[in-house]
């Protein structure tokens, strides 16, 4: 009996996932009524609440559940160039852009980023920071890691939100490989003058 309840609690967890990214993609909001979420999975508006709490946790957890099922697969893992890393990732978003774009817009949108700033990090691993940087310390190839995924992730949302459609997923991968290029050769710039301030 407890094994057929677990299979129905996440069959309705991803129902509600399911519902959640059809529904704000199709409106282009995150501000859908919690009624609109159950009907749309089949479930009870309870159940909504019992499940996530909340309509944005349900939302954000739509959201990551997204990116685990598609993004991650397609996206590839350490061994996979970064060139097709990155070109898979423009790909998905720019697939799922009216869901992202509402995400990214609505009452969802801190928390969406910080899950994206998470995902762009997972991206970076401080061997290939050290490879193109030199030798870094800890905190600083943290740091570092911090400063090139949140700014990853304000390129991607403006792209997300403000570009004209139709999305260009290789001209994102382009613009943020160009980047990456940017920083790797021109890193003494950020490299201390022996009076202790960046050049």
């Amino acid at each position: 009996m407890p094994d057929r309840q677990d299979r129905r609690v996440l069959r309705n967890r991803a129902a509600l996932m399911a519902a959640a990214v059809r529904l704000v993609s199709e409106r282009g909001t995150t501000a859908l009524p919690v009624t609109d979420l159950a009907d749309a999975a089949d479930v009870s508006r309870q159940l909504v609440y019992l499940q996530f709490g909340d309509r944005d946790a349900l939302l954000v957890a739509a959201a990551a559940d997204l990116v685990e099922r598609e993004l991650i697969p397609e996206a590839g893992d350490a061994g996979t160039p970064h060139h097709a890393r990155v070109l898979a990732t423009a790909r998905h978003f720019a697939r799922h852009r009216p869901f992202y774009r509402a995400m990214l817009s609505g009452s969802c949108a801190l928390p969406m980023t910080r899950a994206l700033n998470t995902l762009f990090g997972s991206l970076i691993s401080m061997t290939d920071l050290r490879e193109r940087f030199g030798e870094l310390d800890e905190a600083t190839a943290q740091d570092l890691a911090a400063l090139i995924t949140g700014g990853t992730g304000t390129i991607v949302n403006d792209w997300l939100i403000d570009a004209d459609d139709p999305l260009d997923p290789e001209e994102l991968a382009d613009r943020l490989l160009r980047l990456t290029t940017v920083l790797a050769r021109s890193h003494p710039v950020l490299s201390p003058t022996p009076g202790g301030h960046p050049r």
